[in-house]
């Protein structure tokens, strides 16, 4: 699932779950090409509202699995809807590496878990959907994480590439019109745009004995294009939205799908195709 920068920006998971099975097919199709080799637990980074974490435990449920968000909404909906018996909810920011409550833990990805640095046994799996590209610096983050899995283990991760898709054009020209370029003056998404294939690759190699990255293209198809905004209001407006009133929501959301429906003309039963790209990498690590 999408991260926000910060826990300030405020998610909302029944916005989020709307969309739940389009959303979870692309992590789906991650899953089923995973197979674990070595002892260790599971972790899923930016778990959300938890509904793949459960996927995780149910695929492998003698492996501790632990769910990481930096969204306390999002945790406590997992917890809700999954409880704490058997997996393990915590907050954390991934960018940092330290829980977002107490102070920051000591270690090393090398010795710790990817998303505290804390000294337990490295886990046999990372696995992280549509959260990354909420995370910066990914020069840094992507070999971090590498090097946080056990020997013989897995990084997998799916994230959106988003650079040119046009509900992204369409976040830019909302952004330059009034009201919402006043409104809205200063208010930062600090969503980054996947960069290439060839990127991550050598970012990740190094370390690597393994690595098989692809993309793919998920042709969604929604009712209409309100149904454009209410996807993306879960996910890329969500910082925009958490800076508006109550009142000036809705407005700016009727203005947004105004532009959609331009950048997604309906089809000729009425329905729209939301196309989401997607880029996928699995690496095992070097033993």
């Amino acid at each position: 699932m999408s991260k926000p920068p910060s826990s300030k920006t405020q998610w909302n998971p029944a916005t989020y779950l709307e969309f739940a099975a389009y959303r979870a097919r692309p992590a789906e199709d991650l899953m089923a090409r995973l197979e674990l080799r070595v002892p260790g637990a599971i972790y899923d980074l930016g778990c959300g509202p938890g509904n793949l974490t459960r996927k995780l435990k149910d695929r492998w449920p003698d492996r501790a699995v632990i769910g990481t968000d930096s969204s306390p909404e999002m945790l406590a909906k997992a917890e809700k809807s999954f409880g704490a018996a058997d997996i393990t909810w915590r907050l954390s920011d991934i960018a940092t590496g330290t829980p977002e409550t107490g102070t920051p833990e000591t270690g090393t990805p090398e010795t710790g878990t990817p998303e505290t640095g804390t000294p337990e046994a490295p886990p046999a799996l990372i696995f992280t959907n549509a959260a990354l590209q909420w995370v910066p610096d990914h020069d840094r983050l992507f070999p971090r994480l590498m090097a946080a899995v056990a020997p013989g283990g897995l990084f997998a991760m799916q994230m959106p590439v988003t650079g040119e898709a046009p509900y992204h054009a369409c976040i830019k020209q909302i952004l330059v019109r009034s009201p919402w370029r006043e409104r809205l003056a200063g208010v930062r998404s600090d969503q980054v745009h996947a960069a290439s294939a060839q990127r991550y690759y050598d970012l990740v190699s190094p370390l690597a004995a393994t690595v098989d990255t692809w993309e793919a293209y998920y042709h969604h198809v929604l009712k209409d294009t309100a149904a454009v905004t209410a996807w993306v209001s879960g996910t890329a407006l969500v910082p925009y939205l958490t800076a508006l009133r109550e009142d000036e929501k809705a407005a700016f959301l009727a203005d947004y799908t105004d532009l959609a429906l331009a950048a997604y003309p309906a089809s000729k039963d009425g329905k729209v195709l939301f196309t989401m790209r997607r880029l996928f990498i699995l690496a095992e690590r070097k033993a």
